[in-house]
């Protein structure tokens, strides 16, 4: 058995079944589950059409590179969607089976032994244990700290989510300056998590990413820097586990290398329905004006001694709570039927502190009117707190 599993703390929906154990909701009042990040909003009718037109390509063994076609289609979305003269489908994008499955198999290729791997904290789960699996010792930026405050020495791997999970802030041009300047002082690479890029209140302001941030600060050739992304958000399909990794054509062969030993390639027909899904934006603006319409519902309910902000991206709200988040969340859950994710099952103590703590992560994914009632309840609950 490989030592290092032992290392791995449970996932934070296993923690949040082992706190709810035993807990019997109201029977009078109807469930709404806000506790997981799954997407609700009904597939595109353009990709499920594309997949199902696309079956005789079960009986292909596909190739880890993907489709030349699925390569352009994404590689001419990411031109568009962030202003870059150039991205080369050929060398400097993969597709990948969504990101979660990369950003992990991603660290496996990048890390050497003993290494140090800079995390955001609260983070998504999955960095620490790529980490760990690693050999590496993964070390945690809390948020709102610069990138200054923690010591780079031997670190070789980055992880930065933008918009991050669960705050939904959006790194400023100014941070990936900071970042890029450390990245070519000490060497490590950046893997940037942007799952959650196309979730945003402001059309006129979409976050900013990675590669468009270092064809800003004139970084040809992406040195050092690959962006993750999917279909999971952006287009509500998450079960067909499809997206795509992006920049520095250095770290891309090994990596392709590494994906044609571990048997990651997608499916023709997830390929097809990809190759739709990226030429297609009018869905996606219909899904964002959806997430608006909750956003611009719930955030008024939310009062003292509940607080929170607008995030800059995601669909995720970040609410500080007035005792242990854990707490609130069981009681939440047996006074009001009411699941959502206690903010430090998301989070590490990192210099004495876990930044997750006494706050829940509530994800606006059900339908508005379940949103809204479920928001009224936390507010009930807060107020007899």
């Amino acid at each position: 058995m490989n030592p290092r599993l032992s290392l791995l703390q449970p996932y934070p929906f296993d923690r949040l079944r082992t706190l709810l154990a035993g807990v019997t909701p109201d029977p009078a009042l109807r469930p709404v589950d806000l506790s997981i990040g799954e997407p609700k909003h009904p597939t595109p009718a353009l990709v499920k059409e594309a997949l199902a037109g696309a079956l005789a390509g079960l009986s292909v063994y596909p190739r880890t590179q993907g489709l030349p076609e699925l390569r352009e289609a994404a590689a001419a979305w990411a031109r568009r969607r962030y202003a870059l003269p150039a991205l080369d489908p050929e060398t400097q994008l993969l597709p990948v089976n969504g990101t979660r499955e990369a950003l992990f198999a991603f660290a496996q290729t990048v890390l050497g032994e003993g290494a140090r791997v800079v995390c955001p904290n609260p983070f998504y789960q999955i960095y620490e244990g790529a980490a760990l699996l690693a050999g590496a010792d993964p070390v945690f930026l809390n948020d709102g700290l610069p990138f200054g405050a923690i010591d780079w020495r031997g670190v070789q791997l980055a992880y930065v989510c933008s918009p991050g999970n669960p705050t939904g802030r959006v790194l400023g041009l100014s941070e990936w300056r900071e970042l890029f300047e450390l990245s070519d002082r000490h060497g490590f690479v950046i893997a940037s998590d942007e799952c959650y890029s196309e979730i945003y209140l402001d059309e006129a302001k979409p976050p900013l990413g990675g590669l468009e941030a270092a064809g800003r600060l004139g970084r040809t050739g992406f040195p050092r820097l690959v962006m993750f992304t999917s279909l999971s958000k952006r287009s509500n399909s998450p079960g067909m586990r499809s997206g795509f990794v992006a920049g520095d054509a250095a770290l891309l062969r090994p990596f392709l290398l590494y994906r044609t030993y571990h048997g990651s390639a997608m499916s023709l027909a997830v390929q097809r329905a990809s190759i739709a899904a990226w030429g297609d934006e009018a869905h996606v603006r219909e899904n964002r004006r959806l997430y608006a319409e909750k956003f611009a519902s719930v955030l008024p309910l939310i009062e003292k001694p509940l607080r929170t902000t607008k995030p800059d991206g995601g669909f995720y709200l970040w609410i500080e709570t007035p005792i242990d988040d854990a707490e609130f969340a069981r009681r939440l859950h047996g006074q009001y039927n009411v699941r959502v994710l206690p903010g430090s099952y998301l989070a590490r103590e990192s210099g004495g502190v876990n930044p997750g703590r006494n706050h829940v992560r509530v994800a606006l994914v059900a339908p508005l009117a379940d949103c809204v009632e479920a928001v009224q309840r936390m507010m009930q609950l807060a107020k007899s707190l």
